[in-house]
């Protein structure tokens, strides 16, 4: 995994993880890596991947069956859902929004782009 320097690095695992599970390649109640496997894989000390577990289930978002491992919480999607959903409403629409000021453009300008991208995604199925 390639970390950035702008975002927390048990953030970054965080969003890889969220990612799997909104994709449904990792299902509500399935078992996840553990803490060690997730560390070695990513390359990152215990104690970072151990922050993001914390985080995760802080969430709502996995939970933890004592000596067994940790699972995709039963409403995990929906919990990835919304927070994935807040996050971007916090984080990356006011940079949208900016960048939308400074280069003059409208909603009806997103809007269009958004449904040439809808189309050209289905003519690639």
């Amino acid at each position: 995994m390639e970390f950035n320097d702008s975002q927390a690095i048990y953030l970054q695992i965080a969003d890889y993880f969220c990612g799997r599970i909104l994709k449904k390649q990792w299902k509500e109640g399935e078992k996840i890596p553990s803490i060690r496997e997730t560390a070695v894989q990513v390359e990152v000390n215990p104690n970072t991947a151990m922050r993001t577990f914390s985080f995760l289930q802080d969430k709502g978002i996995i939970y933890n069956k004592r000596g067994i491992g940790y699972f995709v919480a039963e409403d995990g999607y929906r919990k990835t859902l919304e927070f994935k959903k807040e996050n971007f409403i916090k984080e990356e629409l006011p940079k949208v929004f900016r960048t939308m000021d400074v280069l003059k453009m409208r909603t009806e300008d997103l809007e269009n782009y958004y449904h040439k991208y809808q189309k050209s995604k289905q003519n690639s199925n």
